[in-house]
């Protein structure tokens, strides 16, 4: 974005240094290969930060409408949900690049591709501004790195902890690997220190080192946080939201009374393995034959059906995480171009600052408008001059 923008102006020369092979790998894994590839709703309430106030501008100065004429420009037509999910109309995530890359060329950009920057003070004797996109940790087999925070520190900017955001979580025992591969609709709600903050439903899955799915990516980035914090971290998961603990009572004890034991019974209301690692908790015999059972005990079963509770261990780490929260401190960026307070002509832009949006199209619609933010002061300041006048 910041590229294309700025090559925009007949005047600038523009290069881009990329350390992959290709360009654009984070780009397509996004949507599960189908590109989320922005959220027309976004707005600063969408992120999280030491400051998200931070992000207000930018997202102000560039808009659903503007993107959308970026868009077309470049040659992507999109299609937006009505949850503000916007798709490349082809749902591939791979005519996004191809597109991207085609205009930069088009535009005389220079990728050099498989150059690795170990550091930026050389390149400002050879170009007038030097913008680092170069997102966070998260996803280091896509080319994921610290690097951006070692540049930014290479002129006395603060980090602000990176950490996983986006991500699984690691359970402590082992109660979940049993129910590994099973997948479910459910709602999650979040205990920091023993107190409920936030809930979240959509789908879940259990995992040999924990549980993943929808819902846990979305609560992940408050997760993250409180772990950086020491914070005690428990989750509640209600196996069935769509049921009053009422109506599943009148469920069970019509579907007891025409099963032969008690895991039959749970059984046709849950995946089998749930099933049994349930009754486990509950100590109760997979075998047991409840003729006449009491509201009582069937009640006890209940509570753990909508209240299974699991301590988390961690995150599931960088290398599983989309995104990375932290990141160069705010403080020391100005909100309006997306340049160093400290160092002159040196912009950031995207997830290497410490702003992370939530699951939907909100990292995108960030690292679109802070690009088009930099490139548009780098304009303004005429700052680029053509390389016949280096």
């Amino acid at each position: 974005m910041c590229a294309i923008e700025c090559a925009k102006d007949k005047n600038c020369k523009v290069d881009i240094y990329e350390q992959n092979k290709n360009i654009g790998k984070k780009i397509l894994v996004s949507g599960n290969g189908k590109c989320n590839i922005t959220n027309s709703f976004a707005d600063v309430c969408d992120y999280s930060s030491q400051n998200p106030e931070f992000a207000k501008f930018a997202l102000k100065s560039f808009p659903f409408g503007e993107f959308e004429k970026f868009a077309l420009d470049v040659g992507i037509i999109l299609d937006t949900k009505k949850d503000g999910k916007t798709y490349p109309l082809s749902y591939e995530a791979k005519s996004v690049v191809t597109l991207l890359q085609n205009k930069a060329l088009m535009l005389g950009i220079d990728i050099k591709t498989s150059t690795k920057i170990t550091t930026i003070k050389p390149l400002f004797e050879k170009y007038d501004a030097v913008v680092v996109a170069t997102g966070s940790q998260a996803a280091p087999h896509l080319g994921g790195s610290n690097d951006g925070y070692s540049f930014a520190s290479e002129f006395g900017h603060n980090i602000i902890t990176p950490y996983p955001s986006l991500v699984g979580l690691e359970l402590y025992h082992d109660i979940h690997s049993k129910m590994e591969g099973v997948k479910l609709n459910a709602e999650v709600s979040l205990f920091l220190n023993n107190k409920k903050t936030s809930i979240y439903g959509g789908d879940i899955l259990f995992t040999s080192y924990g549980i993943s799915g929808l819902a846990i990516l979305d609560i992940s980035t408050e997760v993250s946080q409180a772990i950086l914090e020491y914070q005690k971290t428990d989750i509640s998961i209600n196996l069935m939201p769509t049921y009053t603990p009422q109506k599943l009572l009148s469920v069970l004890q019509k579907v007891i009374k025409n099963t032969t034991n008690i895991l039959d019974a749970i059984h046709a209301i849950l995946p089998i393995k749930v099933a049994k690692t349930l009754l486990d908790t509950l100590n109760i015999d997979h075998n047991t034959k409840w003729q006449n059972p009491n509201t009582k005990d069937i009640k006890k079963i209940i509570n753990k059906i909508q209240n299974f509770k699991f301590e988390v261990k961690a995150t599931h780490g960088f290398r599983h995480a989309e995104v990375s929260g932290g990141g160069i401190d705010t403080t020391q960026i100005d909100p309006k171009t997306m340049c160093s307070l400290l160092q002159k002509n040196l912009y950031f832009c995207g997830e290497v600052i410490d702003i992370v949006g939530r699951r939907g199209g909100f990292n995108f619609a960030w690292a679109w408008a802070s690009g088009h933010l930099a490139a548009k002061d780098i304009q303004r300041r005429n700052i680029l001059l053509p390389y016949n006048q280096k």
